[in-house]
């Protein structure tokens, strides 16, 4: 089963989980940018949703360990609500942030079509952050360090449960790629939870293509991919219009290299993109820079090439032996 063909794009233009402000101008930029032009250009039909209206961004000191609770969480709601009703309209959505917390909905909605459709789920999350943080252990209270613990089950009940379901997802279905900042009491966390992280010293030792191998694994004709691109994945050498900037991420080609080979396994069925924030950005060249690579992700490519799931034989490639202990 192909993905789906027609593309929705939905806009949360809303920085209330960020530790600066601007991400709220994502969605924008990404549009500017040319992002419909470039998935019409790899045949894809496009639906732009436009932007969903949530609360504005009080700019409050953390309440309880939290910044804006009740704001993340009505822009989560928002967020669910659509990815969840696209997904059963049989169409792709396409979320355009805003900060991280928005995945918090859009990963709770995915996972819940796939339990209604009977599919395995994988998430790649693309993030120079591990973003498994709770309030005792983040030393912000900001909600964009916490998605992937609140999507496990670790975090206030109004952000565990978007979607019905506590836990939405199990830690197994993540792969974390780029990771290279995070907190101490985060990093004992994730290993006590037996996340696959795939930083970037296993990316320098390897490279993105055996790394890239390993996070696919087991990646099949049930499977629902789900990618969630933190645009601070990126080195802030040729992406500097993020608020998190971490040295030392993917260079362009081997970012590429990560977009194509998703491309190639044909499962991807939903897409966030976040924490574009134009107030850092030059010439809005990292939005471009996106939008380039999630053409990539579509299936742009310097030559033709016979993508995995249209092998002769209907086989996998060979793929390296999966890590048992994730470095982080």
């Amino acid at each position: 089963m192909s993905a789906p063909r027609i593309a929705a794009l939905i806009g949360a233009p809303t920085d209330v989980g960020a530790a600066d402000r601007g991400a709220s101008m994502g969605p924008e930029a990404l549009r500017v940018a040319g992002l419909a032009d470039a998935l019409r250009a790899r045949e894809l039909e496009v639906c732009d949703l436009g932007n969903l209206s949530g609360p504005g961004n009080p700019w409050q000191p953390p309440r309880e360990g939290y910044r804006h609770l009740p704001e993340v969480t009505q822009w989560n709601e928002l967020v669910h609500a659509s990815v969840y009703g696209e997904l059963r309209a049989g169409r792709l959505p396409l979320l355009l942030g805003g900060d991280h917390c928005l995945s918090i909905g859009s990963i709770s909605a995915v996972a819940r079509h796939c339990r209604d459709t009977g599919r395995k789920l994988r998430i790649l999350w693309l993030d120079a952050h591990a973003d498994f943080n709770t309030r005792e252990l983040s030393p912000s209270g900001n909600a964009h360090g916490m998605p992937v613990a609140c999507l496990c089950g670790f975090g206030p009940p109004q952000l565990t449960g978007v979607g019905g379901r506590t836990p939405a997802i199990s830690p197994a279905w993540v792969r974390q790629i780029g990771v290279r900042s995070v907190d101490e009491g985060e990093r004992r966390f994730v290993h006590a939870q037996g996340l696959d992280v795939f930083d970037m010293r296993h990316i320098d030792e390897m490279g993105m293509r055996a790394t890239m191998e390993q996070a696919l694994a087991g990646v099949d004709a049930e499977t629902h991919l789900h990618l969630s691109f933190d645009v601070d994945f990126l080195d802030p050498e040729i992406a500097p219009g993020v608020g998190t900037q971490v040295r030392g991420g993917p260079t362009y080609r081997e970012a590429q290299l990560c977009m194509e080979m998703i491309a190639d396994t044909g499962r991807l069925g939903s897409l966030d993109v976040v924490e574009l924030n134009p107030a850092f950005d030059v010439r809005n060249g990292t939005a471009l820079l996106a939008v380039d690579l999630i053409e990539s992700l579509f299936g742009k490519s310097t030559l033709m090439r016979r993508p995995v799931w249209q092998q002769p034989d209907g086989t996998q490639p060979r793929r390296a032996a999966r890590r048992a202990d994730p470095i982080v």
